[in-house]
């Protein structure tokens, strides 16, 4: 079955993250995807690793795992874009294209004349959808940045992690994909106004430094409200308890019962009780201005129950609660693997396990089961 973006052909002069995870979903959704990368070396997060697809691995032709999760279901070529060969065979590919993709530094690539201007004279219906760090203007638009700069500039790392520790990364490159995400949305409404004779191709400026900024999202909105600046608050709720992380006899378990009725609810099944009848903590505004002195009676309570055990009562009682997993116990649930999330992909160099695409159409097919490409091997066909 075709996907519903069969027909679109998009170039992707993608690296690392960000703008791959954009061109892997326009892949799924059925565009064909067609990667440029640099002639013997590829993207160079092929080289991120270990682990590689297919160890022990060759001296030439890797492909990692960090590529494998963000480079599914593409077509690959080497193009030398420094050579005025390359650099007509970017055109060329442009010509019948309906997006071009890249995440250089701003202005990298119009040293070698693969810059907007260049590309539209060429193929003027084009979307060009252009990844930075800092974005096409700006004091900084010249500077490099990975992932990591983003989380720690845009405000994330201030407040992930425990109160009064060190700022902590998000254990992903979670603005690299939520900016991949953005750059598919605004590809495809850019698609959609193109058909609809209103704009024709056009540019798109997406900087992960303003993604970061937009992926605070209440925290920012609760700062320009208020003026007070938000801190680092662990896994609790702000505002809110009983509403984190708590520790059980054998692990760990995220119960969200800030709610008056669910307190209730929590304290029934913990034989508390009397917690909920006292004046201190019996409403959540009491809690939360009490939780010096509230928190480590829940913690107590808490502290000799199982798990599991915990989680069916607390479920049953309709409170909002989950064990804490670690990846092999995720891939293990039973709802996990009745929901089908891995998929099996044979891969030139071996059948490998990867997670699904989570879009569900009732109708249309999703395209994630083609492999990340080998380095090149569409040269033959797609450069002649």
């Amino acid at each position: 079955m075709a996907g519903p973006l069969a027909g679109i052909r998009v170039v992707e002069l993608g690296r690392f993250v960000a703008a791959p995870w954009c061109g892997q979903m326009l892949a799924d959704l059925g565009a064909e995807v067609i990667k440029v990368e640099q002639p013997g070396q590829g993207d160079q997060i092929r080289q991120y690793g270990p682990p590689f697809v297919g160890e022990p691995y060759p001296a030439e032709g890797l492909t990692s795992s960090y590529f494998a999760c963000c480079n599914r279901g593409k077509r690959s070529v080497e193009i030398d874009l420094a050579t005025a060969e390359g650099q007509e065979q970017v055109k060329a590919l442009a010509r019948g294209a309906d997006a071009l993709l890249e995440n250089f530094k701003a202005g990298h690539l119009r040293r070698f004349g693969l810059h907007e201007e260049a590309i539209r004279s060429v193929a003027p219906q084009i979307i060009y959808l252009s990844i930075s760090g800092f974005g096409q203007s700006g004091p900084y638009s010249d500077r490099p940045g990975l992932d990591s700069v983003f989380q720690a500039m845009g405000g994330l790392m201030s407040v992930t992690g425990e109160p009064g520790a060190p700022p902590t990364k998000i254990g992903v490159t979670i603005v690299d994909l939520i900016t991949g995400l953005y750059g598919a949305i605004a590809v495809l409404a850019a698609l959609r106004a193109r058909e609809m004779g209103g704009a024709g191709g056009q540019s798109i400026d997406l900087a992960l430094l303003d993604v970061a900024i937009a992926a605070m999202s209440h925290r920012a909105q609760d700062y320009l409200l208020t003026g007070d600046v938000p801190r680092a608050s662990g896994t609790a709720t702000v505002g809110s308890t009983p509403a984190q992380v708590f520790r059980a006899a054998d692990g760990w378990i995220n119960i969200q019962a800030g709610d008056d009725r669910n307190f209730k609810r929590l304290c029934e099944v913990i034989g508390r009780e009397d917690l909920a009848d006292d004046p201190r903590y019996a409403r959540r505004l009491e809690r939360w201005k009490n939780r010096a002195e509230f928190l480590p009676e829940i913690e107590a309570a808490l502290a000799g129950r199982e798990v599991r055990s915990l989680y069916e009562q607390l479920t049953r009682k309709g409170l909002v609660c989950s064990p804490i997993y670690t990846l092999d116990q995720t891939f293990s649930d039973p709802h996990v693997i009745h929901r089908d999330v891995l998929r099996t992909i044979e891969h030139p160099r071996g059948t490998i396990r990867s997670v699904r695409n989570p879009i569900r159409f009732s109708k249309s097919h999703i395209q994630d089961e083609r492999p990340s490409p080998m380095l090149g091997e569409g040269n033959r066909e797609l450069l002649r």
